[in-house]
């Protein structure tokens, strides 16, 4: 059974880190490239880019990651990091499309604040579910996560704001 739940553990682990990490910077991308050019095309084109290289990039550093814990601790398990890799993956890109498709829907002057709220309000919902999953109160831990992914959006919307090309 302590196999099972540290294997769990290490899965919700994957999954949290790519739908926050996904929420986050995709969103920063995205709304500081919409903020920085108003280009509708390129910030399709960073968005994309972004996803896709950011989940892959996640997927095979978790994998690599775990993969060189347990060959230090002798365990020489393929299956579970790998498994961990592919959570990982999976939850950036299905995160990473929340603020995508808000640009792809939407038009351009519109499209970040669509992207910012929902993306804000998926982290909501991920930190209230992380706190029943993991038993602590739900309504604290949708604002931890939400206060904390916000203000690393904020910046991205600043940045783009700043740096404006």
């Amino acid at each position: 059974m302590k196999h099972i739940t540290k294997n769990y553990k290490e899965y919700l682990q994957s999954a949290m880190f790519g739908f926050n990490d996904a929420l986050v910077s995709t969103t920063g991308v995205i709304v500081g490239i919409a903020a920085g050019t108003g280009d509708k095309d390129i910030v399709i084109l960073a968005g994309v880019v972004t996803i896709l290289v950011e989940a892959l990039s996640m997927g095979s550093g978790q994998y690599l990651s775990l993969r060189s814990a347990r060959q230090l601790d002798k365990k020489e398990s393929f299956k579970m990091p790998a498994i961990s890799g592919i959570i990982m993956f999976i939850s950036y890109f299905l995160a990473g499309l929340v603020p995508l498709l808000s640009v792809l829907i939407f038009p351009i002057e519109y499209s970040a604040y669509v992207a910012i709220a929902a993306s804000l309000t998926c982290l909501l919902v991920l930190g209230y579910a992380k706190g029943k999953v993991v038993g602590a109160s739900p309504l604290r831990s949708a604002l931890e996560v939400f206060v904390i992914g916000g203000i690393a959006t904020a910046i991205g919307l600043i940045a783009g704001n700043l740096l404006t090309v």
